[in-house]
């Protein structure tokens, strides 16, 4: 674990910080994909330690402030979240490991159970990170050390939705709630797939 765990810290510094914001400048974040990989694999105490170790990783190699340590709140939180679903539908998730996997289903049924449960551990993800990143983003605000991402795609949402009389903490959650619909979903699949190639890898090995 303590390998995986360190090649989650790498690929999330890889997809997070060095492909989306100094190769191809996507305006979405990516940066816990393999957050969830590790947490799917060995439970939430190293999924949190990942989640820690990329956001130092990251925010130490584009350094504007030691507030931007706080984010890796964010990050933790999305291993605990995905921990709490794999306790509630270990069966539907069907990872090798679990219970339950000897009675997975190989047909559509199977297939769809899995989907679904994705699709709410997105949107959960999705609320999760905008409320921490909206909470966090305004605290840095009023303590004078952070300006706001011009970067990202909800700093030009929020001049769009809100008006400048909007309370800022509003606007900073529901701005960064379309970003994070699209971001999350694609963190949830990909971790999850990940995951399961990395078990069924191991378990050939073994």
């Amino acid at each position: 674990m303590p390998v995986i765990c360190l090649v989650g810290v790498l690929l999330n510094f890889l997809t997070g910080i060095a492909l989306t914001d100094r190769v191809f400048y996507f305006p979405l974040y990516l940066d816990t994909i393999f957050t969830v990989s590790v947490t799917l694999i060995g439970g939430p105490v190293w999924g949190m330690l990942c989640g820690a170790l990329s956001n130092i990783v990251s925010h130490t190699y584009i350094f504007w402030g030691f507030e931007g340590y706080l984010f890796a709140i964010c990050n933790m939180t999305t291993a605990l979240i995905t921990h709490a679903f794999v306790r509630f539908f270990s069966k539907e998730l069907a990872l090798p490991y679990l219970p339950d996997a000897s009675r997975r289903s190989r047909h559509l049924e199977g297939i769809m159970n899995r989907i679904v449960v994705l699709v709410l551990l997105s949107f959960t993800l999705c609320l999760a990170m905008s409320i921490l990143g909206g909470i966090i983003t305004v605290i840095i605000v009023q303590i004078g050390g952070y300006a706001r991402d011009t970067e990202r795609l909800h700093s030009f949402l929020g001049p769009i939705l809100f008006s400048e009389d909007s309370p800022m903490l509003l606007a900073e959650i529901l701005s960064r709630i379309p970003v994070n619909i699209v971001d999350r979903h694609i963190t949830a699949f990909l971790g999850y797939g990940a995951a399961l190639l990395c078990v069924k890898g191991l378990r050939r090995r073994g």
